[in-house]
């Protein structure tokens, strides 16, 4: 399999945007659904945006209204828009699939639904990173 790879990381202040792009074979991009993650020095791994090929998003509370997965699927390549960026938000950003196609990567339970936890994803990028400053 070959692993994705992501681009588009950088420095930006407080209030930027950037565009992160992860680039997919066919073998990830089988998988129905794919999603960016991110983690800082000392912290799990954390879910940041679902994109799945119903067309259907998920995000984590904490980029709702700011940050915009999709797909482009003639050039088997997932985005990850983030506006209004926030010191927050740094961290080592990575796009991420699972092995499965029947796993999927939301879980839904009373009505709200949520990325599932790093270790149920099986294809890993190398990350770019994303600094913001105040």
């Amino acid at each position: 399999q070959v692993q994705p790879v992501e681009s588009g990381g950088g420095s930006v202040q407080a209030g930027g945007s950037l565009r992160l792009s992860c680039a997919t074979s066919r073998s990830t991009y089988s998988s129905p659904c794919m999603g960016w993650f991110r983690q800082v020095p000392g912290k799990a791994r954390e879910g940041v945006a679902i994109w799945d090929s119903d067309g259907s998003t998920t995000y984590a509370d904490s980029v709702k209204g700011r940050f915009t997965i999709s797909k482009d699927n003639a050039e088997n390549t997932l985005y990850l828009q983030m506006n209004n960026l926030e010191p927050e938000d740094t961290a080592m950003y990575y796009c991420a699939a699972p092995e499965n196609p029947s796993a999927g990567c939301i879980y839904c339970r009373f009505g709200s639904c949520y990325i599932k936890n790093a270790y149920e994803f099986d294809f890993w990028g190398q990350g770019t990173q994303v600094t913001v400053s105040s």
